[in-house]
Order: C-alpha cells, then structure tokens, then sequence
C-alpha cells in the first residue's frame, strides 16, 4: 500500500503541471484574439466585418447669380445635386451689379455669375479667375401678338409707344443702349429697371408696349408674351463668366459647380433655355 501511495503522488503532480500548461495555452489563445480582434477594429466576438463610417454630411455652397439665370440655374441645379450626393446648392438671383456690391460688403456666398465681364472685372480683388460658361442675344419684347406692330429697334423711337428698359448699370441696360447706338436710335424709357426680369414684368402686365431683354428671357417668359429680333449687325453678345469668390469657406464644392457648367450636360440645359456655348 507505501508503494502504491509513493507511485501516485508524482503522477498527480504531472498532472497538475499538465493542467497548468493548458491554462496557459488558453490564455495565450484568448490574448491572441484580442489582439487580432484589435487589429481589424472590431470587438471581441464580433461579426468579423469593420463597422461602416457615418455618412458624410452634405455641403452647401451658395450661387449669387444673374436674373437672366433664374430658370436655366434652377433646373441645372437639381441635376447638379442629383449626381452629387455630397453637395446642395442654393441660389440668389438679382441683378449682377446688384451681386457684385454684395460680394464687395462680404456676403456670404461661394460663387458668383454675371452677365457680363465688365462687372466680374471690377470684382478682381474678390474672385478667382473667371471662366466664361454661357453667351446671350438681345431681343425686343412685345405684347403677344404684337398690337403695336413693331418691327426693329427704330421702332422703338415712336412717340405712341411706352419703352422700359433696364438700368444702365445694368448689363441688358447697357447692352441695349450699345444695340440702340449701333441702330442710331434714340429712345427715352418710361422708367428704368433693376434687371431683365422687371422689364419682363412690365411688358407682361401691360405696364409696357416693349423692352429689350435677353433672348433666354423672352422664350422664359412663354405665351404671355411675344419677341421681335434684333438683326446681328445692331445686336450685342453677352458673355456670362463665373468665378469662385475668395473669401468661400468651401473652395472645392464651389470650384466643382463652376467647372461642371462647362460640361456637357450642364450645356444641354443651358441650350434648352436659349442660352449659347461660350
């Protein structure tokens, strides 16, 4: 009975070590999947797939951008957001002379788009270099069906006719007093607008019998008005630059939509509403 006491105590200190030893073995395994568990970014017993990144908040740049833009933006705009998910764009529209003292006083705002280069010129100290995305024509715009009969810029003149046009400071105001110029015309509007989309207005409600305006304005207009054209040797082609402005806190959304007007698909709509390449 000695014997068989002094056989078992080393077997069962064998045995203990060998407990000991796959304890360990455990343990290591255990530390082994926490560190691989920590390598790959997940928790320990998860699905084995990273967590996804929350999603990306949209920018939002803002547009100031001329009247004459209003319809043709608008439309460019949602197809713009529709084939990038990560931006929003809203927009101002008002006359561009009106734009660039906003832009002057610092508001806020990412680009700007005028109808003219003169007014973007006197921006150089506030904008990137301007690119020219879009041109324009003049046109004559009457009452539909024309009662008045009139049938060229001369016509203008008459004395039976009530002529609005826009400001002088105001691009189409320029423009069309460098196409009456041209036609040696001489006319003293009823009143003087703030942009293109009030001397529309005046015609429209029969405020006026005519007003030159944008080609783009005219077809905008529909129906509710009629047009008489302006022959190519009095006409004036407006160029439309547009131009990130400095102080933008979102350099590159806005920098992605001034560069993506001069694509295709943004020179589709634009062509849709009368607009031509640059």
């Amino acid at each position: 009975m000695r014997s068989l006491r002094r056989a078992a105590a080393p077997i069962a200190a064998v045995s203990a070590a060998l407990l000991l030893v796959a304890g360990c073995g455990d343990d290591d395994k255990d530390d082994k999947g926490k560190k691989d568990d920590k390598s790959t970014g997940q928790t320990p017993g998860g699905s084995g797939a990273p967590s996804a990144p929350a999603d990306k908040p949209a920018s939002t740049i803002t547009v100031l951008a001329a009247a004459s833009l209003t319809s043709a933006f608008e439309e460019a705009g949602k197809a713009y957001t529709k084939n990038h998910k990560d931006q929003n764009v809203k927009f101002s529209f008002a006359g561009s002379q009106e734009l660039a003292a906003q832009v002057k006083q610092g508001a806020p705002a990412d680009v700007i788009a005028t109808a003219d280069t003169k007014t973007m010129d006197g921006l150089a100290a506030q904008v990137n270099a301007p690119q020219v995305f879009a041109k324009n024509k003049l046109t004559i715009l009457v009452a539909p069906g024309n009662p008045k009969k009139i049938t060229s810029l001369a016509d203008l003149s008459r004395g039976d006719l009530t002529v609005v046009l826009a400001g002088p400071t105001v691009p189409v105001g320029r423009y069309a007093r460098e196409a009456l110029g041209k036609a040696g015309v001489a006319v003293k509007p009823k009143s003087e607008e703030v942009d293109v989309k009030a001397v529309v207005t005046r015609v429209r409600m029969g405020e006026a019998d005519a007003g030159i305006v944008y080609t783009t304005d005219a077809k905008s207009a529909g129906e509710a008005v009629a047009s008489v054209e302006i022959p190519d040797q009095h006409n004036v082609v407006a160029s439309y630059p547009v131009a990130v402005i400095k102080e933008s806190k979102q350099q590159d959304p806005a920098a992605a939509f001034t560069q993506w007007l001069r694509t295709p698909e943004a020179q589709e709509i634009l062509k849709k509403y009368g607009f031509a390449a640059p």
